[in-house]
């Protein structure tokens, strides 16, 4: 049961007080039909009926009264025994354009949705609640209104919470989490395997052997806001199992740092360092020893650059140190390579326009000095030089969609022995990631590199190299790689050695941690100078981890 409020308590109070007043003004005169029950019960009566006043009467303790008659005959005789203005005929009359609603049916079923809805309560009724009838009325629920069916029940659904939410999918779910060090993120990777070659050594006479193959790579990134640093290790061991006898060890680390010194001014440092052994296909190659000598490479470089408006100017000095040990001959003994041991130092100048944010085209010049430890050489050549070189090039910065520069130019070298002709050529060179689409990253590298020589009278080589490879997620847990080498040697005396290579590995992941990779190569040297041919080919399998 719900009680009906049209102007609520303070309009309830103020309607008895009404009544009050004209009951005092007007007192009673012991006659039913008196001014007091014409003006007091009745407006009372009709106030309570009415609902504007419950509360009000309940406060006031004033009993609810019947509606009276002042006169005889006012009403039928067969009104309702309770007094009812409109007492309920039971059927319409015939014609009657505004017959009155059954509201019985309707009554019965939003009671029983209310049951339904709610948790029954049995309680006994009092006499109070039933004097009070006459200001209280049945009303049903809020979504049954009078001649519509009550709406189904609804309840409210559990919405999940935002820290419940289901996760987004990685983008590389099988990409290595790596190692927090300091303020670097340290990747280390290690790939054990055996390798099968029909050349060991790549020279015109190798055999065929099994090895057992070691890599390890460690990579470093810093995630400082400012600046930014870059470190990277790697390390190949191989042993024979069988076939050949092979053990050798290359490796390397390399160290780059960029200084973000103002808007206007940067700075680069690079150190990095290799060690490998001399190839048996190489143009200073000792021949007839049972093994070549290892070679150490030492560069070093340092840079600044520095922005007026659209213009860039920069200046970078650079150290290289080449280092032989000692070969060994076949009766064990050792032969030294101390006279092959030099240091260029070189200074480059760059002027560079940006015509955009993503191009900019530069000038270069270089000049510099090769040093020899030995002033003369085994032979009795003074081969210390003078090193010039200019060239221009295209510098682009497009994201992550493209990014590196290219350039062409000319290099020479002036030696000292005047015995020694000048070594001098075009210089290429290039350095660029381009990233078609997610997923396939595809990067050219291109460099020329002036190589000495130990044979008498002859000043060395210019060699171009170049590598185009392809990397392609073909699947989450499936990469490939697909690489294309191209090298050609110019001789100062008129010989040239062209060197082709293939290359395709793919990788299969297990899980973030483990994978299985398979690689083949293949390489071919052709030469016009006797001797020089040579033809490999290697297929790699094994297991990856990473951190």
């Amino acid at each position: 049961m719900s009680r009906i409020r049209f102007n609520g308590k303070f309009k309830g109070l103020c309607l008895a007080c009404a009544a009050g007043a004209l009951t005092a003004a007007f007192p009673a005169s012991g006659q039913e039909g008196s001014l007091r029950g014409t003006v007091s019960d009745t407006y009372m009566d009709s106030v309570l009926r009415s609902g504007s006043g419950t509360e009000a009467a309940e406060d006031l303790q004033i009993p609810p009264t019947l509606y009276r008659t002042t006169s005889a005959g006012a009403l039928p005789d067969s009104a309702d025994e309770d007094g009812a203005l409109f007492p309920d005929t039971g059927s319409p009359a015939a014609g009657d354009p505004f017959p009155p609603l059954d509201r019985t049916a309707d009554e019965g079923q939003n009671r029983r949705a209310q049951e339904a809805a709610a948790p029954r309560q049995e309680a006994e009724p009092s006499e109070e609640l039933d004097d009070l009838a006459t200001g209280t009325a049945r009303v049903g629920t809020i979504d049954a209104t009078e001649g519509i069916r009550p709406l189904p029940l609804r309840t409210n659904e559990r919405v999940q919470p935002i820290e419940g939410r289901a996760r987004a999918p990685e983008e590389d779910p099988y990409a290595p989490l790596g190692l927090r060090v300091g303020t670097f993120t340290l990747v280390p990777t290690l790939e054990q395997g055996l390798t099968w070659t029909t050349n060991a050594d790549s020279s015109p006479d190798g055999e065929e052997a099994l090895l057992s193959e070691t890599t390890l790579r460690l990579n470093a990134v810093s995630d400082w806001s400012r600046h930014r640093a870059v470190l990277n290790g790697r390390g190949t061991y191989r042993k024979s199992i069988s076939g050949d006898d092979v053990s050798e060890f290359e490796g390397g680390a390399d160290a780059v740092l960029e200084l973000d010194l103002r808007s206007d001014l940067s700075a680069r440092a690079a150190l990095a360092y290799q060690a490998r052994r001399e190839s048996a296909s190489s143009p200073v190659a000792v021949a007839g020893v049972d093994r070549q000598p290892l070679r150490h490479t030492i560069d070093g470089s340092l840079g600044v650059e520095k922005a007026f408006g659209r213009l860039r100017l920069g200046v970078t000095s650079e150290v290289t140190r080449d280092q032989y040990g000692n070969a060994r001959l076949d009766n064990g003994d050792t032969l030294s390579q101390s006279d092959r041991n030099s240091t260029l130092a070189l200074v480059r100048l760059r002027g560079g326009y940006e015509l955009s944010p993503a191009l900019m085209p530069f000038l270069e010049v270089e000049a510099g000095r090769r040093f020899y430890d030995e002033e003369r050489d085994s032979a009795g050549y003074a081969r210390s030089a003078t090193r010039l070189g200019a060239r221009a090039g295209l510098s682009l910065d497009m994201s992550e969609k493209l990014s590196g520069e290219v350039s062409a130019g000319w290099v020479a070298e002036d030696f000292e022995d005047d015995r020694l002709d000048t070594i001098s050529g075009l210089a290429l060179a290039a350095a660029l990631n381009w990233s078609p689409m997610r997923g396939t990253n595809v990067r050219l590298d291109g460099s020329t590199t002036v190589e000495g020589s130990t044979g008498a009278g002859d000043s060395g080589s210019l060699l171009y190299a170049g590598t185009l490879r392809l990397e392609r997620q073909l699947r989450a847990n499936l990469t490939g790689d697909v690489a294309f080498g191209a090298a050609w040697r110019d001789y100062s005396g008129g010989g040239h050695d062209l060197v082709l290579s293939g290359e395709a590995s793919l990788t299969w992941w297990l899980n973030r941690y483990a994978g299985l990779t398979g690689r083949a190569r293949h390489e071919r040297q052709k030469s016009n100078l006797p001797g020089r041919d040579y033809e490999a080919t290697s297929i790699f399998m094994g297991m990856t981890l990473q951190r």
